[in-house]
Order: structure tokens, then sequence, then C-alpha cells
């Protein structure tokens, strides 16, 4: 048996867009100069409120909490408003579909979304039951503390080692190496691929296809 854990945010799903918006509104409600995208690319898939933290290059102080709060407010607004869900990358559909149905393999997710947000996505794009193990930023410290994978790995009894974290940021890498799982990168997501390697990704897919090929625990594929 092999476990493979999703990120959400820039692997599942393009988030960039709905973040980067709430983002902006946040930041101008409480006097800050407004984020370029590339800025809120580079902190998704951390908790909330380290993600603002680091964009203002503070620590997580009461501002921080206030804002994080605030960006809730806005993200839930725009929910509320029926602005469209995040949409699935290409090629996401037939390998969830295909991975699921192997009997060898259990699926999870490591994100730093809410469970309230993901469970909106997962909702919405039928996912349910896709999954058997989940860990988001109400259940863990933000990545890339370890504490995710291991959790999943302990739910599911799949030892680290052959678990495998697939991850668009260095984040999700470091997540993956500090647990003893192999990271498999991907190239459509908000990080460089380049620099998924050198956080220590065994292979950095350029499509969703794939990713089934770098699956193996027979050996270690550098890609």
């Amino acid at each position: 048996m092999k476990l493979v854990l999703f990120d959400c945010d820039g692997t599942l799903v393009d988030s960039a867009a709905v973040i980067h918006r709430c983002m902006q509104a946040t930041f101008a409600d409480f006097g800050k100069a407004a984020p370029a995208l590339a800025a809120t690319k580079s902190v998704i898939g951390l908790t909330l409120d380290i993600a603002i933290a680091r964009m203002l290059g503070q620590p997580v102080d009461a501002e921080i909490e206030a804002m994080t709060a605030r960006y809730k407010e806005h993200f839930m607004a725009y929910r509320q408003s029926g602005g469209p869900l995040e949409p699935l990358f290409e090629g996401i559909a037939p390998l969830l579909a295909s991975l699921s149905r192997e009997e060898e393999t259990l699926l999870g997710i490591v994100t730093g979304k809410s469970r309230r947000g993901l469970a909106a996505i997962l909702a919405h794009h039928g996912y349910d039951r896709t999954f058997v193990t989940i860990r988001t930023a109400d259940d863990c410290p933000s990545k890339p503390h370890p504490a995710m994978v291991l959790e999943c790995c302990a739910e599911t009894g799949i030892a680290p080692e052959r678990a495998f974290v697939i991850g668009d940021s260095v984040y999700d890498v470091e997540m993956a190496v500090a647990a003893g799982a192999r990271a498999i990168g991907v190239s459509w997501g908000y990080g460089a691929p380049d620099m998924l390697r050198a956080a220590g990704a065994h292979a950095v897919a350029q499509t969703a296809a794939d990713i089934p090929g770098f699956l193996t625990l027979e050996r270690t594929i550098h890609a």
C-alpha cells in the first residue's frame, strides 16, 4: 500500500485569483499597500496568519491576527456572493479518477486551507469521499512542519517512507522531506520547478498525467 497526499491550492485547484482578491481587500482595510500577485502566490500553502505576516515582514501579532480574521470575512463574503469556486487544474479529474481505482493506493489531502474552505471545494467538484485522510490549517502547524504528513500516515497505518506528497510549493516539498516521505512537485502551480528540485523534490511533473509514473516505491526518480 502507498499513501498519496495532495496539496490543494496550486496543485488540485487554481485559487490564486480568489486568494489575491481577498488579500488586496484585507490589506486595503488596514491601510497597507496592495500586494503584488507574485507576493500572494509566494505564500500560498502557508497557514493564513503566517502567510500575511510573511508578506508584511513582521511577526504574527495582534494586527496580523486581526487581518487574518478580516481576510476570512472577505473570503466568506465572496463565497456568499456566488463567486465561482476555484477550478480544477487540467488533468486533475482523470488523475484522481485513475488513482481512486487503484486498490493499493490511498489518497489524502494536506493543505493550509481551513476545513470549511476545503470542504466547499471538495463538495463542488464531487470529491467528498475521494480522500480517506485530510489535514488542514485547523488541525496542524503550518507547512513545512511535518505534522500533516505524519498524522495522515498514522491515521492510515502507512509508514512515511511509503507516502508521497504532491505539491506546487517549496513548503510542500520541505514538509515531505521533514516527514521522511517522497515529494513530487508540480510545475503548473505557484512555485518555480527549479526551487522545488532544490528543496528536495524527487521529481517535478509537467502535467497531471506524469504523476502516476512518479509514484514508485522501488526507486528514486529525478525529473
